[in-house]
């Protein structure tokens, strides 16, 4: 955001001094032009008024010597033309005297009492110059042509020298304007990167290094003030929501114990028609029990921040498969695992653990006797350059299945099917989804292609690995097709 503001001051800087500073300097130079033209000009025709007293009192011997003294002292080459365009003297020593230059434009110009102004290249030296030619007098005779050639090099040069002058005075003038605005640009984001690490820090769920409130623009002050006032009560209330969970799972558990003995203590005293109220309270109870310990399960997953890992997909569903074979073959449900290549993925630490043993547990509640569930990883392509690709792990079961309206319900909170007949609390999915979520998943709840239910994990592949870790998932991948199961 510096650099942004930054170059959007020096631009606009840029942009002035280029509006002024070019059009002058190109001013500038055609005015300093004029100027020695209109002043060359008033010297030739000095010049040639002299020579033409000169020439009339009978002093045309004299006209070299001045010639010579005129172009010392102004710089330049000096003609004398006679009134037929003979050469009478030329300081330069290039055109003889008696030279016939009538025929010359500047020349021819000038017997016609004409003055002749303009800049040319110069055969000799190949130089630009500046060459005036007046006549000496006026009326139908011009008795003499005086010509006076000056180089346009120290001109130039001196322009030229001025302009550097003006680009200098611009970089200084940037260079000011950049330290100026960097001062700006670094008070105005300063506090916009405290307010970024903060909300960083927030999201991390603890505010380290809070916002400054004296520094900045006002406008930043108090957007800082505002957000410590509500980070500090959004701390606040993360603690005592951390502070209910950790409280909440020694009191209740206490309460709901007891409850559960003292029941149990009836059962010799009751009648053996009242065995079977006792028997639903006691199921009530440890459903209740349940349910707890998956409220306190979701309030300590939603206050935590942990930091999502790399693991090993193909190695952790074959280490749930193998743990839930034996309670599937109670039910005389298969578990089978499709043949996957070693794959790893952000997750966070422990978490694929629960997502798989909650799928597992509802499909094998839902699971006739005689099915199996599959367990399958699969990876999708990434959607764009900047999209992960993503590994998708498949629950599947080949129980009733879901509508499409129940599938959508599935993730709230304490929702059960309709026509759900197991004790279930309602949690399980919300908690599958909390934990998805956590490492930068996705969870959702498809149709099966041969009836049933397919629960779909997302989670977003780890590119990077180390070859100790290709070693360790080759080894998983032998572990994953040893306990690789059949339907019985």
């Amino acid at each position: 955001m510096t650099r942004r503001l930054l170059l959007s001051h020096l631009s606009l800087m840029l942009l002035v001094l280029l509006t002024l500073e070019v059009p002058f300097a190109i001013f500038y130079g055609r005015s300093e032009l004029s100027r020695f033209s209109h002043a060359a000009q008033q010297g030739a025709m000095t010049l040639a008024e002299v020579c033409e007293d000169k020439m009339e009192h009978g002093l045309a011997a004299d006209l070299p010597g001045l010639a010579r003294a005129y172009g010392r002292r102004t710089g330049s080459r000096v003609l004398v033309a006679g009134h037929r365009g003979t050469v009478l003297t030329d300081t330069a020593a290039r055109s003889l005297v008696g030279t016939d230059l009538s025929a010359e434009p500047d020349i021819s110009t000038a017997l016609r009492d004409e003055a002749a102004v303009g800049a040319r290249s110069d055969p000799s030296t190949g130089r630009d110059v500046l060459f005036v030619t007046v006549p000496g007098g006026s009326g139908t005779t011009v008795p003499c042509v005086v010509r006076t050639v000056y180089a346009l090099g120290p001109l130039r040069a001196k322009i030229h020298a001025t302009w550097l002058v003006l680009a200098v005075v611009g970089l200084g003038v940037l260079a000011a304007v950049s330290l100026i605005g960097f001062a700006l640009a670094r008070s105005v984001t300063r506090p916009v990167q405290a307010l970024e690490r903060a909300t960083a820090q927030l999201a991390e769920g603890r505010i380290t290094d809070p916002p400054a409130t004296d520094h900045g623009p006002p406008e930043l002050r108090r957007l800082a003030a505002s957000f410590t006032r509500t980070a500090t009560r959004l701390q606040h209330l993360l603690q005592a929501h951390q502070a209910f969970a950790s409280e909440a799972s020694h009191q209740l558990k206490t309460p709901l114990t007891s409850l559960r003995l003292r029941l149990e203590n009836f059962e010799p005293h009751l009648a053996p028609c009242a065995q079977d109220s006792l028997d639903k309270a006691l199921g009530e109870l440890e459903r209740l029990g349940r349910m707890v310990q998956g409220l306190l399960a979701l309030a300590r997953l939603e206050n935590s921040a942990i930091r999502p890992e790399a693991v090993d997909v193909s190695a952790v569903v074959a280490d749930r498969a193998a743990v839930w074979a034996a309670f599937a073959d109670e039910q005389q449900v298969g578990i089978i695992v499709s043949r996957a290549t070693a794959v790893r993925v952000w997750a966070v630490p422990g978490a694929l653990e629960q997502i798989i043993d909650n799928l597992l547990s509802n499909a094998l509640r839902v699971s006739p006797r005689g099915t199996a569930i599959t367990l399958a990883i699969r990876t999708a392509p990434a959607e764009g350059s900047r999209t992960p690709p993503v590994v998708e792990l498949h629950v599947i079961d080949q129980g009733p299945g879901m509508t499409e309206a129940e599938r959508h319900r599935a993730f709230d909170r304490f929702w059960r099917a309709p026509d759900a007949d197991h004790d279930g609390t309602g949690l399980g999915l919300p908690m599958v989804r909390q934990l998805t979520r956590a490492g930068g998943g996705e969870v959702t709840l498809e149709a099966a292609a041969g009836g049933g239910l397919d629960a779909v994990v997302r989670l977003q592949r780890a590119e990077s690995r180390t070859p100790r870790e290709r070693l360790t998932t080759s080894a998983d991948v032998d572990a994953a097709d040893r306990s690789r199961r059949c339907t019985p």
